[in-house]
């Protein structure tokens, strides 16, 4: 059995407050985009998984797919399976590749094996994995509060909308950036800026991760400009980065100078 987990984009990415148990308050859309890494899931006798395309940190036990096998063999006695990943999603760009593997990994599972799980239960399952892992369940944008796993309808769509999504040489560390990004509260919620003309976006809609990571790796914010100077009606850092996409209200041609940091571009 085939999958493809996309990736998303944060459409705004508010951090609210810290939690006394450490993890940060947030309010963000999580927005799906077809660019995608490719996972298939075989019954076998013996589990493995191997993985080609992009390299990636870590070892093969720290891959998530790996994690949520393991999960779903001792919660749900999951049987044995061979694992082929192909990895086009960059890691350290907050296009949150990893989370839709692993999420792509229960919803195979499921379907392989175990089709009677509801799906709180494996809802429950990918926020053990991760965050952003049950935004990956859904095949819809969502907005996303507590620390991105309280998920509810967004009511937003760009069908008809363009996007092109850059990547500068650089990975970005999650824990890092958030040593770095400043809380506030009592602001606009996400949702509210989100039903506001797309043009008034650029005002109002923020990253608080921006700030911090583009003091850091100022061509983060280089290639947001180029975005906004080819045309994007909306530009941001997707997650806490890498990586940069810009919005456009038609198909559009990268400017030559952005051919290198391009990864990904076509309609939403």
């Amino acid at each position: 059995m085939i999958g493809f987990p996309p990736c998303k984009i944060n459409l705004g990415l508010q951090v609210i407050r810290r939690r006394p148990d450490g993890y940060h308050d947030l309010d963000t859309c999580f927005y799906p985009v077809p660019f995608c890494d490719v996972l298939e899931v075989l019954p076998a006798e013996t589990f493995s998984f191997r993985q080609t395309g992009l390299t990636l940190p870590g070892n093969v036990h720290e891959n998530l797919c790996v994690k949520a096998w393991q999960f779903m063999h001792r919660q749900f006695g999951t049987p044995a399976v061979q694992v082929y990943l192909h990895k086009c999603i960059p890691p350290g760009a907050g296009l949150g590749g990893g989370s839709a593997d692993a999420a792509w990994m229960l919803r195979l599972l499921q379907q392989l094996f175990h089709k009677e799980i509801p799906q709180n239960q494996l809802l429950a399952v990918a926020g053990s994995l991760g965050s952003d892992c049950p935004f990956f369940l859904y095949d819809a944008p969502m907005l996303g509060s507590g620390i991105g796993d309280v998920l509810r309808p967004a009511g937003v769509s760009l069908k008809g909308y363009s996007l092109v999504l850059l990547k500068p040489d650089v990975h970005m560390s999650t824990a890092e950036a958030y040593q770095h990004v400043v809380p506030a509260e009592n602001r606009p919620p996400v949702y509210e800026i989100l039903r506001t003309d797309i043009r008034q976006w650029k005002t109002l809609l923020v990253n608080d991760f921006e700030a911090s990571v583009m003091r850091k790796y100022p061509v983060i914010q280089e290639l947001k400009n180029a975005l906004y100077g080819a045309g994007a009606v909306y530009a941001s850092m997707s997650g806490s980065g890498s990586a940069v996409y810009g919005i456009f209200s038609r198909p559009v041609s990268v400017p030559q100078g952005l051919n290198g940091y391009l990864i990904w571009q076509g309609e939403l």
